[in-house]
């Protein structure tokens, strides 16, 4: 019987278990040293603000993986081999293979900073983390600051989570305001409010020069690069981005760059290799996405499109169009197609059209194309829209506006829209007038 490894207990790693046992009778084993069963990472910040318990983060019952013949195996990898088809586990135990996945996630990004591995200095991401996040940060006595470095959705999460224990937080980016790589200036203006509205100490445009430790080997305070200035607290939130879990892999022959390379069918160059999920990078991009996708949908569609293909059914891995949903504190966000704040990415012909409450932290952008009027997306604050209908009006390519006068079929609540809907075509055909 075939032996399918997958090293990674994630939403890509089990997604593709589930299916590749709907669609087989294979043995199947998984491999992760992060937790015995899959949980929703995404739901890790709730566990700590009491909404909801760790297991209530895990979707399947215990008995689950036992009735799907699903081995679950906990260790970790220190060694591919490929020629041998075997890993070496906990670097003592061998383990073979017919077929073998890579789906090892993400790890924190760390840029040499000095003290950058003190106690007390941690990322948000595995199950690890929120235990270290306990532990360092219980309560407003025991962390009487906490200093949050990188400026992006996990760090927003982990200052939205020790503000919820009323612990001071500082929050360091080195842009000059939030998000603004990827958020168009007005919605990134928007943000920075909103984060010093929820008492965040927000600097922008500050970068970390160095973490100081006390006597004992923890971080006391942080130094700032530009001025020099000491930031005094008990907790460090690494939160600079995410990288490919794949340090591991390194003498295995198997191609890396940042992630392990694949092809559209998420084959390494290795025969009866493949990698999914946050580690996985195309070889070339597929349309406007980036190589590496850290996403959690995306994650999930590789696990399922790959189940195919070890199934015996070869399938590309095509993703359709981009779309995403975050939370800034207490803002819902979504984006569906693209909206290209600036730089290389986004195109001369792109404009957009942006509109905000005058009071309310809700705002909406649209991207178009000012030559065709083509719809290219859409961003949105503080209005839930509905992920089908603008999937469909990026494939039907429907003009920009014919997307602004039907805005309210797109809506989760037409009610609630329609207090916003004569400002948002307002604002629209004033544009259109001094454009």
């Amino acid at each position: 019987m075939e032996h399918i490894v997958i090293i990674g207990n994630g939403i890509s790693g089990i997604s593709l278990a589930r299916h590749v046992r709907k669609n087989s009778d294979k043995k199947i084993t998984v491999i992760s040293a992060e937790t015995d069963y899959f949980f929703s990472r995404t739901a890790l910040m709730y566990v700590y603000m009491g909404h909801m318990k760790f297991e209530h983060t895990q979707p399947y019952e215990n008995w689950f993986w036992k009735k799907n013949r699903i081995d679950l195996l906990k260790g970790f990898v220190t060694k591919v081999d490929h020629e041998n088809k075997t890993l070496l586990l906990n670097n003592s135990k061998s383990f073979s293979y017919d077929k073998l996945v890579i789906a090892t996630g993400s790890k924190p990004n760390k840029f040499g900073w000095p003290g950058q591995d003190l106690k007390g200095v941690q990322g948000l991401y595995s199950k690890q983390d929120l235990d270290d996040l306990e532990a360092n940060a219980p309560n407003n006595k025991v962390c009487k600051r906490a200093v949050i470095v990188g400026g992006g959705l996990i760090g927003i999460e982990m200052a939205e989570m020790l503000r919820s224990r009323n612990i001071p937080v500082t929050f360091l980016v080195r842009e000059d305001s939030f998000w603004n790589g990827v958020l168009p200036s007005g919605e990134s203006k928007m943000i920075n409010e909103h984060i010093l509205e929820h008492h965040i100490d927000l600097r922008l445009s500050t970068n970390l020069d160095k973490i100081l430790a006390d006597e004992n080997g923890k971080a006391r305070a942080v130094v700032i690069k530009e001025t020099g200035e000491e930031i005094a607290c008990d907790v460090v939130g690494l939160t600079a981005g995410v990288s490919p879990n794949i340090d591991f892999l390194k003498d295995s022959g198997i191609e890396l760059s940042r992630g392990v390379k694949v092809n559209r069918f998420l084959e390494t160059n290795i025969k009866d290799i493949y990698a999914i999920g946050d580690c996985a990078e195309q070889h070339e991009a597929i349309g406007s996405r980036r190589p590496i996708e850290a996403v959690w949908y995306t994650g999930r569609m590789m696990g399922e499109t790959l189940a195919q293909t070890i199934c015996g059914n070869p399938t590309e891995y095509k993703p359709g169009h981009w779309f995403n949903s975050a939370k800034f504190l207490d803002i819902e966000y979504q984006t569906y197609g693209w909206v290209f704040a600036g730089g290389p990415a986004r195109k001369e012909y792109e404009e957009h059209f942006h509109w905000r409450h005058p009071k309310e932290k809700i705002c909406v952008t649209i991207a178009f194309n000012k030559d065709t009027k083509e719809f290219l997306g859409i961003n949105t604050f503080g209005i839930r829209m509905r992920h089908e209908v603008f999937d469909r009006w990026l494939t039907e390519k429907q003009d920009v506006d014919y997307v602004i006068n039907n805005l309210e079929k797109a809506n989760f609540d037409p009610e609630f829209y329609k207090h916003f809907e004569k400002d948002i075509l307002s604002a629209y055909k004033n544009n259109l007038q001094t454009a």
